[in-house]
């Protein structure tokens, strides 16, 4: 036996276990509990629009990262369940609900609808792991990762209702304390007295199904932001924000092409045959930085209703941070992905990154126009596709068409 395989043992309910037998695909069920999180990131980039200040900002990263632990900790157990069976499914139904309800309390979330945000976050957190710990009984790899996580999680949630009861500053405080346990407990493998921790290693992930479950959210940030530029193009249609709907539109598609149309595909695969680097590449890769990328969607959202609504106006900070920095956020968490898979250096993204923060105090005293920020975002974004492309050209061509290709490259 080697390290990386499950001792021998008798699942009580081996029925509900997923096959390990390549990349699962992804299930109607799940699908269906996605859909919930085009709502989410809605209400998300609305509060943004509608509290565009630091403050603002810090409290949807908060509600962004605390819905982030409810969807990216369903997917890993979904990793390991069979989402089509009868219990597994009704667990993802009770789920999506939750999580309709979670994101319905956004808008008041630090406000009145504070409690009712914290009960359904707890909920759905510790019912979902209650469930996962009945459904893998009899496979002692899977039971010792839920028991370890169990009491963190039940811990953050005391966290969580606390926060829910108190306001303004001390709920900020209470569920970024939450974030930060979470992170850290996870990093850490979530230790116990006299049980240690729980080692990536035996978490039997099978990352190529998390990668492409990941890859689904960010699909989805980047249609609700296109749902965004289109409703408010619909009040209020004429020459001019139809110009500007096209350049946001644009820009949607650049992100979509630098994430999806090479690295996606070859992310998956590295990640599906990482072997027992699987599950340290996928709580880094999915759990940290995906909801950076996310992010960097969500402020770009923000950025195109504002071009919509003003496109020759002046850029203010606010304007300029949401046009420049949100896809420089993006490109941020994309270059960090890229660099912990394939292990290099992605300067393309990095030096496009720079650019795009040198841009914000340059665009603003000058007074450049919204659309101007925004065309200058969608030419950097596009300079790192050709740059992409370039790259696997030349590869391609120092290769030679007749030598094996090898493994992937990360530009593919």
């Amino acid at each position: 036996m080697t390290p990386s395989e499950p001792p021998a043992a008798a699942p009580v309910r081996p029925q509900l276990l997923r096959p390990r037998q390549g990349v699962q695909p992804t299930t109607s069920t799940e699908l269906f509990f996605d859909l919930v999180f085009i709502f989410t990131i809605t209400q998300l980039s609305h509060y943004l629009i509608e509290h565009p200040d630091w403050r603002g900002a810090a409290r949807t990263a908060l509600l962004l990262a605390l819905v982030w632990f409810v969807w990216v900790y369903t997917t890993w157990v979904t990793n390991w369940l069979q989402p089509d069976q009868g219990p597994v499914r009704a667990m993802l139904i009770g789920m999506t609900l939750g999580s309709l309800l979670l994101s319905a309390a956004i808008p008041q979330a630090f406000t009145r609808t504070g409690l009712l945000f914290a009960v359904v976050y707890v909920s759905v957190q510790v019912g979902r792991t209650i469930f996962g710990l009945w459904a893998v009984r009899g496979s002692p790899w899977l039971v010792d990762g839920f028991q370890q996580s169990l009491p963190w999680i039940v811990g953050t949630s005391v966290l969580v209702v606390l926060g829910g009861l108190v306001g303004g500053a001390a709920r900020e405080v209470l569920w970024a304390a939450v974030i930060v346990i979470e992170v850290v407990g996870l990093s850490i493998g979530y230790p116990l007295p006299k049980r240690g921790r729980s080692r990536p290693e035996r978490w039997m992930v099978e990352g190529g199904h998390l990668s492409e479950r990941s890859a689904a959210f960010v699909l989805i940030a980047l249609g609700e932001s296109i749902l965004v530029t289109g409703s408010t193009l619909t009040q209020h249609v004429d020459l001019v924000t139809s110009g500007a709907f096209l350049l946001a539109f644009a820009g949607s598609v650049a992100l979509w092409w630098v994430y999806f149309a090479r690295s996606a595909p070859a992310a998956t695969e590295v990640i599906a045959n990482a072997g027992e680097r699987t599950g340290a590449l996928s709580r880094v890769a999915f759990n940290y930085l995906h909801p950076v990328i996310v992010a960097g969607v969500i402020v770009t959202s923000a950025g195109d209703e504002r071009l919509l609504r003003e496109p020759g106006a002046p850029a203010t900070t606010v304007a300029a941070l949401f046009t420049l920095g949100g896809p420089a956020l993006f490109l941020a968490g994309h270059a960090a992905y890229k660099a912990l898979l394939w292990r290099i250096l992605p300067t393309s993204r990095i030096a496009a990154v720079m650019v795009l923060l040198v841009l914000i105090p340059v665009c603003v005293p000058l007074g450049v126009p919204v659309a101007a920020c925004a065309s200058l975002s969608l030419a950097v974004t596009v300079a790192v596709i050709v740059t992409d492309r370039f790259r696997v050209r030349r590869a391609y061509q120092s290769r030679g068409p007749n030598q094996s290709r090898g493994p992937r490259s990360p530009l593919r």
